[in-house]
């Protein structure tokens, strides 16, 4: 009887053995990278249920301002394009551009007194001007000029001013034009008493103000004009800052409200 080659058995069963061996090479790196998937899972749930994770999902990721506050330089240079010189007569106030068409308002007692009104721009422009509405009740006066400079910048009209926030007043105190000053806001609702009337509804701010800024805008700290300024509080009748300005609020000097208080001094 014929023999078949010597070891021919022993080398089947090597190479059965073999593929039993991959087979459970297969299966345990299967089942190990199953045993990652389940650790990976239960290591993000316990992250995420540890206190620092909920401290940082409740809290809200910060929104940017909706207008940063600028320096006082910085108001300057933004508003003063806005900010006009005004003679009417023998009287000198301030006024503010609050419209693209050129529109000015200012204090009403200002241009009274009837007679030729004389706008100066800030680029040095120089008209006349019309009276365009005025209520005496308030002491606001809307302008319009015959002439409009190259570029008109109109200012940024804002809302209320608070008690304590700081304020800028842009003018004319006794002629000297572009003058600033700085404050804040000393009370709300408050009536100046003076020679062409008593004015309600007023805020009473601490930026010094004098003879010549009346019709100026006080401004709030992102260079938006809060009010326009009428007059101040003065002892014993002198004609002079003492501490205590008067502005009517600017929603009240583009439609009109009323207030309380107490106060008594000079228009400027």
């Amino acid at each position: 009887m014929e023999r078949g080659p010597a070891g021919g058995d022993g080398a089947g069963s090597r190479a059965s053995g073999a593929r039993a061996s991959q087979r459970w090479l297969v299966a345990g790196t299967v089942a190990a990278a199953i045993l990652l998937g389940v650790i990976a899972v239960l290591a993000t749930r316990l992250a995420a249920a540890s206190p620092a994770a909920k401290a940082a999902a409740a809290s809200p990721t910060p929104s940017p301002a909706a207008s940063a506050s600028l320096t006082v330089p910085g108001i300057y240079r933004r508003v003063a394009p806005s900010v006009v010189t005004i003679q009417a007569g023998h009287e000198l106030g301030t006024g503010v551009i609050v419209a693209d068409s050129g529109l000015i308002l200012t204090a009403n007692h200002v241009v009274a007194g009837g007679g030729v009104i004389t706008v100066t721009f800030a680029d040095g422009t120089t008209t006349s001007a019309t009276v365009a509405g005025a209520s005496p009740k308030l002491d606001i006066a809307e302008l319009i000029p015959a002439k409009l400079p190259q570029v008109v910048v109109p200012a940024t009209v804002g809302g209320a001013a608070g008690v304590g926030t700081s304020v800028v007043a842009i003018g004319n105190p006794l002629g000297l034009t572009d003058s600033v000053s700085t404050g804040v806001v000393s009370g709300l609702n408050r009536t100046a008493d003076t020679s062409n009337g008593k004015f309600s509804g007023l805020i009473q701010f601490d930026a010094s103000v004098n003879p010549g800024s009346s019709g100026g805008p006080l401004l709030d700290t992102h260079g938006l004009v809060v009010g326009i300024v009428l007059s101040i509080a003065t002892p014993d009748g002198a004609d002079a800052f003492a501490g205590i300005g008067f502005a009517e609020p600017i929603g009240a000097a583009l439609g009109g409200a009323s207030g309380k208080g107490s106060g008594k001094g000079p228009q400027i």
